[in-house]
């Protein structure tokens, strides 16, 4: 306290000097009315910047707004610097944490901030759009009365949280989300949300794969292990044999060409970009149109439509593969007396291969799922006709290759439509 009274003593002495002086040779009371004003005046002084302080102490500013004099200069100083380095911190704290937000905002997994109360504290927005949140209105709502799957409720309650939680929408096509949940200081908890969707499908598809490459493998299996034993533990006479052996033989082709089918969609689905090989349409159409005569031993009128411009650029022997299964398979599942009709047209916009059938046609529901793996209408009548369910799952990843598109439309009992549409930069000579 000494330190703050030092620069007043001058002052106090200065009115002593001159009141001591008065006080003895004029009146005493003159002598101690000139000191208690000049102690008066130093009062005033003090209590109009200790005004000031608290004035300001009520609405801090930065600005050096505490400009004083005497000892009150030095206060006020160290009071705005004071001041100015406690807000330097606070702003670099806000930009510490506007740095931390951004960055959360900018992740594409949604991250949700828990209390040890399971309220929302913070989350991003991918985290709003997964789980359905609006932070502006949810931060400090439980999170459970929110996402209201049970499955998650019972997770964050039962605290093992050394697996995630995989959650699956009640609705098809809808989000798969997986949520990791990581527990830090004072019982609070960090969501980490993601979406699983695409992972969860290829699973699915994978899983799918096997099952049906296993059931396909499976019939022509247990058909030549049963002749197989036949065989063996019965004598049968040669005729019967034979025809057990052709029987035989026609399985161990059909999971020959299973086997082959496979190996061509592997190749093609890791191979490197086609080559941009000069493909003669109108020789590939002739050789199509040939291989459907063969394959239908006059059983059906074939007819080809095309102007005769226009070449492809790709794969020849990858467009020969997948415009040859369309071919086949409107020969292989269009009944006796029917037309199949080859086109090709080809415009400066792009160019369009076509297979009409008067086929018994397909079903609409069946449209999207034809180039699946496996996928088949009618199992009996596929194996009946020599399919593998692989030739349009095939076709498909070939056409993606070259930037063509699958078309499909069908009507039943009227026939069906195969169009593979190719973009302008696939076309030449037009």
């Amino acid at each position: 306290m000494s330190t703050y009274l030092l620069p007043s003593l001058p002052l106090i002495l200065l009115g002593a000097v001159v009141s001591w002086p008065l006080g003895h040779f004029v009146a005493p009371w003159v002598g101690w009315a000139v000191f208690s004003a000049g102690l008066a005046l130093q009062l005033g002084f003090h209590l109009h910047y200790l005004a000031r302080l608290d004035r300001w102490s009520r609405a801090p500013t930065t600005d050096p707004a505490l400009e004083a004099l005497g000892i009150w200069d030095g206060v006020f100083a160290r009071i705005y610097r004071h001041e100015r380095d406690l807000r330097g911190q606070i702003e670099r704290r806000v930009a510490q944490i506007d740095t931390l937000i951004a960055a959360g905002q900018a992740l594409t997994d949604g991250i949700v901030l828990l209390d040890r109360y399971d309220a929302i504290g913070f989350c991003n927005t991918t985290a709003e759009m997964q789980l359905g949140l609006a932070v502006a209105t949810d931060r400090g709502q439980p999170i459970v009365n929110l996402v209201r799957q049970p499955e998650f409720a019972v997770f964050l309650k039962a605290g093992d949280y050394s697996r995630p939680l995989i959650l699956r929408p009640d609705g098809a096509g809808e989000r798969v989300l997986a949520i990791h949940v990581i527990p830090f200081a004072n019982q609070q908890r960090l969501l980490q949300v993601k979406d699983v969707t695409q992972t969860d499908r290829l699973d699915r598809m994978r899983r799918d794969f096997v099952a049906n490459v296993s059931h396909e493998l499976r019939t022509p299996l247990t058909v030549l292990a049963g002749f197989l034993e036949t065989l063996q533990e019965i004598e049968v006479d040669r005729d019967q044999q034979q025809r057990y052996l052709a029987l035989m033989a026609e399985q161990s082709q059909r999971m020959q060409a299973i086997v082959q089918d496979l190996l061509t969609l592997s190749s093609i689905e890791s191979a490197p970009p086609p080559e941009n090989e000069q493909v003669d349409m109108v020789s590939l159409i002739d050789k199509l149109r040939r291989d459907a005569e063969a394959l239908s031993a006059g059983k059906h009128t074939i007819v080809v439509d095309t102007d005769g411009r226009g070449d492809l650029r790709g794969s020849q022997l990858e467009l020969t593969s997948a415009l040859g299964n369309l071919v086949a398979n409107a020969v292989r599942y269009t009944p006796a007396d029917g037309t199949i009709r080859l086109s090709w047209k080809a415009t400066p916009q792009g160019a369009e291969f076509a297979v009409d059938d008067t086929g018994i046609g397909i079903d609409a529901k069946h449209l999207p799922r034809l180039t699946e793996r496996f996928y088949r209408i009618d199992r009996g009548r596929s194996r009946d006709a020599g399919g593998t369910g692989l030739g349009l799952a095939i076709v498909k990843h070939s056409l993606n290759r070259h930037q063509a598109q699958l078309d499909i439309t069908s009507t039943p009992g009227i026939g069906s439509r195969f169009a593979a549409r190719f973009p302008a930069a696939r076309v030449s000579g037009v």
